[in-house]
């Protein structure tokens, strides 16, 4: 038997109530296919819809989905499927859920979703329980048929960060593109390429930057030849000079 969400309070944020701000570059521009006329309008949408989901630093043409994209076109999917394929695709699966643990993972597609921060900790175990109980799967399914989610965008509106501006404030909070896909752990992490004995064949390894206090012996040995060849320059330059003479 499945275990039921963990309860949780929301907290009094400004993003639950209807805003008053004056319309300005801080508000989000809402893409909906309800309003759809041409399909460059359509290709604006699902480039918002990447946007939001896979992050500016995602945005590559060998990530796209072709497949989810031909049958958002053909009115096979709505918007809503096709939020629920990105962000079950596998170069989401691999750039985002591999490298963060579940709580970072959670924080993340919460935000890229619902369009929101978390609003405690408790938020983040309650759904960390849902992915470590019932997959990936039913986690995105949970939140993309949460009465939240579809009474903000519904089937046929690109998720986006609800409200940036917070009270006291002269400017928004940054957007959600552009924060790290990945958390302070696996930032603090440089990948290093270990080759095996296969003709060039590398595995990708993850160690730590310790060049400050432990540089490798090669960049010593790089280090040593060139202080070598800079005095024998020097010293012949210094003969050439007194045989000029």
């Amino acid at each position: 038997m499945s275990l039921p969400l963990l309860e949780y309070k929301p907290l009094s944020q400004n993003q639950r109530v209807a805003g008053f701000e004056v319309a300005s570059d801080e508000q989000p521009r809402i893409y909906s296919a309800d309003s759809l006329l041409s399909g460059f309008e359509l290709d604006l949408l699902i480039r918002a819809a990447y946007r939001q989901i896979c992050n500016e630093q995602q945005m590559l043409e060998n990530h796209r989905q072709l497949n989810l994209e031909s049958q958002l076109r053909s009115g096979l999917i709505t918007v809503r499927g096709f939020i629920r394929g990105l962000v079950l695709s596998d170069s989401f699966r691999r750039l985002t859920f591999d490298c963060n643990n579940n709580y970072r993972f959670v924080e993340i597609c919460i935000q890229r979703i619902l369009g929101r921060n978390v609003y405690s900790d408790r938020e983040k175990i309650a759904w960390s329980i849902v992915i470590a109980t019932k997959g990936l799967q039913a986690f995105v399914d949970e939140l993309l048929n949460s009465e939240e989610y579809l009474n903000n965008f519904g089937d046929n509106i690109v998720p986006y960060q609800r409200r940036r501006i917070l009270p006291h404030r002269t400017r928004g909070e940054v957007t959600f593109a552009h924060i790290a896909r990945y958390g302070a752990d696996y930032r603090d992490r440089l990948p290093k390429q270990v080759f095996t004995g296969n003709k060039g064949a590398a595995k990708l390894d993850y160690v730590r930057w310790e060049w400050q206090k432990n540089p490798p012996a090669i960049v010593g040995k790089i280090g040593a030849g060139i202080t070598i060849g800079g005095a024998v320059f020097v010293c012949l330059l210094i003969s050439l000079v007194l045989l000029g003479l």
